[in-house]
């Protein structure tokens, strides 16, 4: 199918349909007149990354494992998801510590808050 298909059909649009290919996290079969041709896998894939990409992870990490994810081999398959595991407990990690940071300077500014209409009264 082509791009215009490609994006009615995975909800993804044309423009990030060419951004996944720049990146790397997807190769589209091609056309004779050099169109893009995108198959079923291919529209599959592109959710799993737009899913990766909703929870927050970066591209870096989502190119480091859609290929031994989604090619079918089971190549160090075991290494590579424990590796990608550890990244992505180190992400959430880092995560969770600017939330923390953030919950932090709202509780400082509900506090402010509260003082200043007290004086407001």
């Amino acid at each position: 199918m082509k791009i215009g298909e490609a994006s009615r059909v995975s909800g993804v649009s044309a423009r990030s349909l060419r951004h996944y290919e720049d990146e790397g996290l997807i190769v589209p079969g091609r056309f004779s007149n050099e169109f893009r041709d995108y198959c079923q896998s291919t529209i599959d894939r592109v959710l799993v990354i737009r899913s990766l990409l909703e929870s927050g992870l970066p591209v870096r990490l989502i190119r480091e494992i859609l290929p031994g994810h989604t090619d079918g081999s089971d190549t160090g398959t075991d290494r590579v998801c424990a590796e990608f595991l550890h990244e992505v407990q180190g992400y959430r990690d880092r995560l969770a510590a600017r939330i923390a940071v953030l919950r932090d300077q709202q509780a400082a500014l509900d506090a402010y808050l509260r003082q200043a209409r007290r004086t407001d009264l």
